[in-house]
């Protein structure tokens, strides 16, 4: 029997079709496996200590920082979460093998030869992996603030876009109390909890505090969510530092390290830091960027407006699409609110594309495809890009092309109209609050069509037995 975890950093995709993959593809092997799944909705399918200590092998397909403690000692297989979707069966017949290098706790080291680049560059150990994962981390966590508050102030502007200012003709006492509630404080946390979770990524709990007032220190100063980043991974490497610095405090008293040192030290080196060294030129430059954004001329707008919506549709959810997104409510945060109309464009296309096409040519198509385009309707409406993935998985070569045209071509539309968007989510329910509810449709839609268009003419009639 194999263990499993997954893990994404939205937890509602990825996580579970790595979780789905990775169990079909046993069933086929005659494997038995169990699989943890690290959701938006918590963990389910928890391992046990006993089953650990039994198991040959872990598989940890995850994005995102999951619990590697309990692993201390055993082989351990760690890939990015698409991995478990599109190669199951490597996976599962290497933590078979106990082809995996031993996982020895607090950073992940592995007893991999210096020579094993592969098995090195697949457990996750590279620098570039690690940024990934703790920058997720941080994302993940700060999703639920974003998606909460983003769609109440959207609510908000029911009543008029300044229903909540008590001086406007259109003010409404509950319009203004859904503003406070979403865009006044759990808006107002999303930089405090992604600079604290990232932190805590690195440094585990001790580097949570520092990171959450680094954060919190980046927006009392305007330094945005460029200055939460720093904030994080600064607070982090302070208290890996400490927890260095402070190994000759005697076994005994190592209770005061998570309440006094690292708190007290991180806290005060990650603050004079920020406030001396950081917030000051970051704020700067979240300025100039904001004003250079607003300066561009139609033609420079519209090609941002094709790369961001692009690269929304490249990897449906991997690293591309969440620097998109992370850059369209950096730019919210800021007041900028034209790159995200762009990028939940872009988002919301190749499920809708996939959609119509499954709808248009239907015999281009299996019955289950079709079947499954139905369901791409209501996750495109909901900005879930994940949707498409099954189907992009299955024909990389034709359907990620058509994708990242269509995504381009409402990006690039959203910006021609100049649609800007406050909300970070909720799709098609809060087109209502763009400056051009109808123009912003259409783009999606012209997109939409675009790419089930392209679809129908690349892909080949399908005959079913």
């Amino acid at each position: 029997k194999i263990l499993a975890v997954t893990a994404c950093p939205t937890g509602i995709a990825h996580t579970f079709m790595a979780a789905d993959a990775l169990k079909e593809k046993a069933k086929e092997l005659g494997v038995e496996i169990k699989v943890e799944t690290n959701g938006s909705s918590g963990i389910k399918h928890k391992l046990t200590a006993q089953e650990i200590e039994d198991a040959p092998a872990i598989i940890v397909a995850a994005d995102k920082q999951v619990e590697m403690e309990r692993f201390k000692g055993k082989r351990v297989l760690q890939v990015p979460v698409t991995a478990g979707i599109r190669r199951p069966q490597e996976l599962i017949e290497k933590a078979m093998n106990q082809d995996a290098p031993i996982y020895q706790g607090s950073g992940g080291g592995s007893a991999a030869s210096n020579d094993d680049e592969e098995a090195k560059g697949k457990s996750g150990s590279g620098i570039g992996n690690a940024f990934y994962k703790h920058l997720m981390s941080g994302v993940s966590n700060m999703l639920p603030f974003v998606v909460g508050g983003g769609i109440l102030v959207a609510i908000s502007f029911f009543w008029g876009i300044h229903s909540a200012d008590p001086n406007d003709p259109s003010y409404n006492t509950f319009a203004a109390a859904l503003n406070f509630i979403g865009g006044d404080n759990a808006l107002k946390l999303i930089v405090a909890v992604l600079a604290g979770f990232i932190a805590m990524s690195i440094a585990d709990r001790p580097g949570f505090a520092p990171g959450m007032v680094g954060g919190f220190m980046a927006t009392q100063a305007n330094a945005g969510f460029l200055g939460g980043l720093i904030a994080g991974f600064l607070a982090g490497y302070v208290v890996i530092l400490l927890k260095k610095v402070f190994t000759f405090i005697p076994q005994s008293l190592d209770g005061l390290k998570p309440v006094l040192i690292y708190p007290l030290f991180g806290i005060f080196i990650t603050g004079v830091l920020m406030q001396f060294v950081v917030n000051t030129p970051v704020a700067a430059f979240m300025n100039f960027l904001t004003n250079w954004l607003e300066s561009l001329g139609t033609g420079n707008l519209v090609l941002m407006g094709i790369i961001l919506g692009g690269m929304m549709a490249i990897d449906m959810g991997g690293p591309l699409n969440k620097a998109a997104f992370t850059f369209g409510i950096a730019m919210i945060d800021a007041g900028n609110y034209a790159p995200h109309a762009a990028i939940m464009a872009g988002g919301m296309v190749p499920p809708l594309g996939i959609a119509l096409a499954t709808t248009i040519f239907r015999n281009k198509f299996t019955q289950r495809d079709r079947e499954a385009g139905i369901t791409c309707y209501f996750m495109g409406a909901a900005f879930v890009t994940e949707g498409a993935i099954p189907f992009a998985a299955a024909d990389p070569l034709r359907v990620i092309p058509a994708a990242v045209v269509g995504a381009a071509v409402a990006g690039g539309l959203t910006e021609f109209f100049r649609v800007t968007l406050p909300a970070p989510h909720g799709g098609v329910f809060v087109a209502f609050i763009t400056n051009h509810p109808m123009l912003y449709l259409l783009s999606i839609v012209i997109g939409a069509v675009v790419m089930a268009i392209i679809l129908g003419i690349v892909k080949k009639p399908v005959t079913e037995k």
